[in-house]
């Protein structure tokens, strides 16, 4: 069982990284992802999540094959 985690913009940055998978994700949510992946990091603050394209809330429970991505807000002008 295993899930792809994609990091865009400044997190990406921030990270070093644009992504990670990770294995064995039974029962997790979009927030034990991150907590998974970067226990000694809190994600921060207005953070964005998509599940599969959609945005999701961090409460939200992720299943093998899923693709879930980490965003800052978007701002424009």
């Amino acid at each position: 069982m295993s899930i792809e985690i994609k990091y865009f913009a400044s997190l990406r940055d921030q990270l070093g990284r644009a992504g990670d998978r990770l294995e064995s994700v039974d029962g997790l949510t979009v927030a034990g992802v991150w907590a998974t992946l970067w226990p000694d990091a809190p994600l921060p603050p207005n953070t964005l999540a998509a599940v599969n394209l959609d945005y999701a809330g961090l409460e939200h429970s992720v299943a093998d094959g899923d693709e879930v991505a980490f965003f800052p807000p978007v701002t424009g002008g």
